[in-house]
């Protein structure tokens, strides 16, 4: 058995049903009809289908479509009451004759709400019911018997994603609303940790431009940063003085611990005037540049804080 194959056979077999994709106006009226709802969307199917449809009722729910999947047995027992007269209903069914799907279609059809249905027959009993159809045919199943649901589930799957990002455009959803819908977990961090919620902004290492060699040492070791950040008679900052400037220095063979510091300190450091801005831009900076510090400043190049590489390590951004 040559498994490598296989498996490319199998990713063959279901690249080829994406690219075949039967993409008609249905899919912009099924667009037309979830943007249009007043309340949520309900996701229903069983088995696999099933399945799929939880995944795309998630995918909704956090890009802006409010929605939640419904299991069409549970429906039959009491749960039907979770549809409501401003909502819409998306039933998955590759055959369309599901004979859980089939048996609420008439309840459904009874609280007189659009009824989007995802199958690849035209002519069954879900499409009958359906207000909108999306084709979820396929030539081939990747399964050698043809029985297993491969092919047509990742069409499926690939088909909810794109009528949720189709949703996306449509409602103009922007990062900052994605942000809102995942405010924990390291995703949730990458969103919306801003800079001012990391930065350090007291027990700043800042020295004097008239300041020794010597006494920013001091500082840089008290600071625990690596680095002294160097400030002018007017509370501006003027350079930047790190180890690296210092193994540098001390490298050359003649040290004299009175020179100035800002002598062999870095004069243009890296700097954002903007603490409102996401941490993980300013991880971006910071990689973008190989510097292991980002200075935050004001309008008038006054020190407010610092973002430390090591800050953004310890948070779970990156």
């Amino acid at each position: 058995m040559d498994v490598i194959k296989i498996v490319r056979e199998v990713l063959e077999v279901e690249a080829e049903a994406l690219l075949n994709a039967k993409i008609t106006k249905e899919f912009k009226n099924a667009v037309e009809t979830i943007y249009n709802l007043k309340g949520k969307l309900i996701v229903t199917g069983i088995g696999k289908s099933g399945l799929v449809g939880a995944k795309i009722a998630s995918t909704l729910s956090s890009t802006g479509t409010s929605s939640f999947f419904l299991h069409p047995s549970e429906a039959l027992h009491g749960d039907l009451g979770m549809i409501g007269k401003d909502d819409g209903v998306l039933a998955i069914s590759y055959s369309g004759e599901s004979e859980e799907v089939a048996n609420i279609l008439p309840h459904i059809k009874r609280f007189d709400v659009p009824l989007i249905a995802m199958t690849a027959k035209k002519d069954s009993t879900l499409a009958k019911y359906a207000t909108s159809t999306i084709d979820i045919s396929v030539n081939q199943e990747a399964c050698p018997l043809g029985v297993a649901p491969t092919a047509s589930t990742t069409l499926t799957m690939a088909l909810g994603d794109a009528l949720a990002i189709a949703l996306m455009h449509k409602r103009e959803f922007k990062r900052e609303d994605f942000a809102s819908f995942h405010p924990g977990g390291s995703l949730g961090k990458r969103l919306f940790v801003k800079v001012k919620d990391l930065m350090q902004s007291k027990n700043l290492p800042i020295i004097s431009d008239k300041s020794p060699l010597k006494e920013a040492i001091v500082i840089m070791s008290e600071g625990r940063l690596g680095n002294a950040v160097i400030i002018d008679a007017q509370n501006r900052v003027v350079g930047v003085i790190s180890d690296g400037d210092l193994r540098r220095y001390l490298q050359k063979g003649s040290v004299d611990l009175d020179i100035l510091a800002i002598d062999i300190a870095t004069k243009n450091p890296k700097f954002i005037d903007d603490e409102n801005i996401l941490a993980v831009d300013a991880l971006k900076i910071i990689e973008d540049n190989k510097i292991q510090m980002l200075l935050v400043l004001d309008k008038s190049y006054k020190l407010k804080g610092l973002l430390h590489i090591h800050q953004l390590v310890e948070a779970g951004i990156g």
